[in-house]
Formats: structure tokens, sequence, C-alpha cells
């Protein structure tokens, strides 16, 4: 495959709100961009894990933009890649390294592949479909065999979290504020969460884990704050010193990067991090 086939859009001013999908065509340059980078350097002959790593860099230095995904209205998928938060830089690797993997390299495999994972069994069915704590993002991508939890082999300790910050805070939702009908749903999914077992490798156990985590690995920051489960995700980058690194989408005002500290140096710093879960994304079948 010489080059890549890419998709006939309207002009780039436009934003399309098309079969419950928001995006404008900007979203589909920079997306067509990775892939065509995908083919220029072979990846799809890549594992998937270096795959991540280097669809992850080619990221670095686009801004953090927060909320991104909160639209007016019925719940769409929305494709915004011009400024990225945590959650959707992670998702955006994740999904456009999965697709190069499959050759399903045209936008509409990419949006197709978004869906799948950023929602419960990959179905959009209102604001609630979406998964929106991170503790439910990994039950059902682990269900999906999309990646593997590998915290417990890695020295991870068995933990449960009490989420129930978005069904006490509903204010803090637009989309809760709008539809009350919602938060009873939501509730049921935090009563969900909160009778899972999870591991998770504590911040003072990190350094000792590092021989155990891949480069690629998904790594996912759980939080002493009340009602939440996972403070932060990002992406671990292993150097040839054998030390882990974050790369990641920190916070307002700043850029995609890769800590300067390794890891577990980076945990210490911030006070809300108590642990890790680290996830192994999976070849596609």
């Amino acid at each position: 495959m010489k080059k890549l086939f890419l998709s006939f859009f309207l002009t780039a001013a436009l934003t399309f709100e098309l079969n419950a999908q928001v995006y404008t065509q900007k979203d589909v340059d920079i997306c067509d961009s990775k892939f065509q980078l995908s083919i220029d350097k072979n990846m799809p002959s890549m594992p998937l894990s270096e795959i991540i790593v280097t669809i992850g860099k080619t990221f670095l230095g686009v801004d953090y933009e927060a909320h991104t995904l909160e639209r007016e209205g019925e719940e769409k998928l929305v494709a915004y890649l011009e400024g990225l938060d945590c959650t959707t830089f992670l998702e955006n690797t994740l999904v456009i390294s999965r697709c190069i993997k499959q050759y399903k390299t045209t936008f509409n495999d990419y949006l197709a592949e978004l869906q799948k994972v950023r929602y419960r069994d990959g179905v959009i069915n209102q604001y609630p479909s979406r998964l929106h704590y991170s503790s439910d993002w990994i039950y059902n991508n682990v269900k999906k065999g999309i990646v593997k939890d590998v915290t417990r082999e890695a020295g991870g300790k068995k933990i449960r979290f009490n989420v129930g910050f978005m069904s006490q805070h509903p204010d803090s939702y637009r989309q809760l504020k709008e539809n009350p009908d919602f938060i009873p749903m939501i509730a049921r999914q935090e009563e969900e969460i909160n009778s899972r077992d999870y591991y998770c490798i504590p911040n003072a156990k990190v350094e000792k884990a590092y021989d155990k985590i891949m480069n690629g690995d998904l790594i996912a920051i759980t939080t002493n704050l009340d009602g939440m489960d996972i403070g932060h995700v990002g992406i671990a980058v292993k150097k040839d010193n054998g030390k882990v690194y974050f790369m990641h989408a920190p916070l307002a005002g700043a850029k995609v990067q890769i800590t300067k500290d390794p890891l577990h140096i980076y945990l210490s710093k911030v006070k809300k991090h108590t642990g890790i879960i680290v996830l192994r994304p999976l070849e596609p079948k």
C-alpha cells in the first residue's frame, strides 16, 4: 500500500454532526497525517506497544484542552485532535495505533474504533453509556479484549474504589444538570464499580515494578480525592536505563510531554497520586 486512501469531506471551516458524530476537517487532516506516517514508517509491522509509543510522540507539544467531549444535546461521538486532556490523549493514541495495526486507515475506521473504546460495549446510548470513570473504562476494555490488566502480576495489591463524585455532585456536569434522570443511572454504575476488585501498585513499590512494565503500557494513576478512582492517565515510555517515564497531557496551560523524572519520582511529587494500574494493550485479532 503506497498511498493512503483519503476520504472526501467538506470545507475545513465546517463542523460535521452526522450519524451522532462531531468532528472538523482539521481533525480529519490530523488523523490522516498519522495514518500516512504509519505507512511511511511501515508501522503495521511493529508490535502494537511500539506503535503506541510512536503515535503518542506525534502528539508531543499539543496543547492541553479540557472538556472537549462535552457538547449540547444528545450524546455524540466527538473526535477532537487539536487539543487533548489526559484521557483523550490516551484514547486517541490507543485507537489510532489499533487502526494502524489492523490496516484500517480511513477516518471512518478511526471513528468506529474510537466509539468501540470510549463507550460501554462500544454502544452509544445517551450520556451514561460513555465510560466516565477510568476504573469502568478499564473493566469494560478488559472485557472487550482491548487491554489486559497486568497490575497484579507486576506486584499490585487488591483494592476497592469508593466512587460517587458524579452522582453526588451533578451540578459539576452539564448533562446531569440538564438531564437529572441520568443521575440514578450513574449512581448504579458507581455501585457496580465499588463492588469490583481492582489491583494497584502503591507509589513506594512502583520503582521495583519497572522490570514488569513494558514500553507502551497504559498507566492509570489512582487518587486520594474523595469519591474518585483514577486521577490521571498516560503511557509508559521505557528508556535504555530500564526506568519508566510517563507520556501524558498534564494540566491546563501545559502541552503533551514526557516527564523529565522517572515515573516513581513524578508520582512522589503529586500529593493526590497514590499508585498505578498497569494495562497492556492487546494485539487486535
